[in-house]
């Protein structure tokens, strides 16, 4: 459309602007037809080719040469080379440089008029020439429009980055549960089983097979836990409901201490990350008095106050001898992790009083 209407303009000029020729005051209107011309037309230039500068000087000269073809001229639609300059001026230039040129084009082409100093002043009221700097207000408002949409597209394309960040975060995040999942099923479960295997391995030495049988039936009593713990993780990663206190119980019952927890306070439903967290943290503490204390005696402790959920799990010191192994390290950074990501708060140490003093307590407290 910017396009069709400077076209439209320069061929009305050239079909209506006269005298025309190649002498004498037609080629003066020549000329400055076709500066007129060329001025209008670098107005389709984009404002990253041209300085501040250059376009203050561009528009200057182009509003002065529509004026001196006013007064040249004696016919036609020389005029519309200032209204559109000026337009374009409000558009192009900061507000003060252009109202200044808007200005400037009315005292000109009004001037001009006044003074009768071209053939056609008779045709034109010199008022017309005063209005030639009006279009600077429509091209200033052009420019807000244009800068007001400049500034959506920035903040949508800032809130799309936002998104993207955003969602490679929680990316990230989905990635770590899923480690710490993996890691709470195979590393604990593959651990015990390999205990007993290796238990089993040295007793074939002695020829006692019934300390053989016995540990051959742990290792197979750890792969069904192991199948129940994938049970759990399946649950976690789907979101799905678990029922706290039935969950710590049977967890804590197919680790071989029945009737260790102990319930505190009103029951209630609580979050399933909640629940989920909180009994991977138990099995976490599980394995590790499993595989540090063979043999303690391991109380678990869940309590429900009005502002939050704790989680208590202690073990006595070891009763049987500790044989050397390799933990993967992850277990009490990946109990931490899932405090955090709950907003919560846990302590981990050994137990220095009491009946169980010598052996480990770990305290998880989940707000609520």
């Amino acid at each position: 459309m910017q396009w069709v209407l400077t076209l439209f303009v320069i061929g009305a000029a050239f079909a209506t602007v006269r005298p025309l020729g190649l002498s004498g005051r037609g080629l003066a209107v020549a000329v400055l037809l076709v500066v007129n011309s060329l001025a209008l037309v670098a107005r389709h230039l984009p404002e990253a080719t041209l300085p501040p500068r250059a376009s203050l000087i561009w528009l200057t000269l182009g509003i002065i040469t529509a004026a001196a073809l006013i007064g040249v001229s004696r016919s036609g639609s020389s005029y519309l080379f200032a209204y559109f300059l000026v337009g374009h001026a409000g558009f192009r230039l900061p507000v003060k440089q252009a109202v200044t040129l808007a200005g400037l084009c009315g005292l000109l082409c009004g001037g001009v008029l006044y003074f009768h100093l071209g053939p056609g002043h008779h045709l034109l009221p010199w008022t017309l020439g005063l209005t030639t700097g009006t279009p600077v207000v429509m091209g200033i408002v052009n420019r807000s429009r244009q800068r007001a949409v400049w500034a959506a597209i920035d903040a949508a394309e800032s809130a799309e980055r936002a998104a993207r960040a955003e969602a490679q975060a929680a990316v990230l995040t989905e990635r770590g549960r899923i480690a710490r999942d993996v890691h709470d099923v195979l590393a604990h479960s593959l651990a015990g089983i390999n205990m007993q295997l290796e238990l089993a391995d040295a007793l074939i030495d002695t020829g006692d097979l019934e300390k053989v049988r016995e540990a051959n039936q742990k290792a197979h009593s750890l792969v069904r836990q192991s199948l129940e713990q994938a049970q759990w993780t399946v649950h976690a990663l789907r979101e799905d409901a678990l029922p706290l206190v039935g969950s710590l119980t049977a967890l804590i019952d197919s680790s071989g201490h029945r009737d260790a927890l102990t319930v505190t306070g009103s029951v209630r439903d609580v979050p399933s990350r909640v629940t989920q967290n909180l009994l991977r943290i138990a099995q976490e503490s599980l394995t590790n008095a499993a595989r540090h204390a063979p043999g303690s005696e391991v109380r678990v402790e869940l309590t429900f106050d009005a502002a939050s959920t704790t989680l208590k799990v202690r073990n006595s010191r070891a009763t049987r001898a500790v044989r050397a192994g390799v933990g993967s390290g992850m277990g009490l950074i990946g109990m931490r992790e899932r405090v955090a990501l709950l907003g919560g708060t846990i302590t981990a140490g050994p137990v220095t009083e009491g009946p169980a003093e010598g052996g480990w307590q770990v305290e998880a407290v989940i707000p609520e």
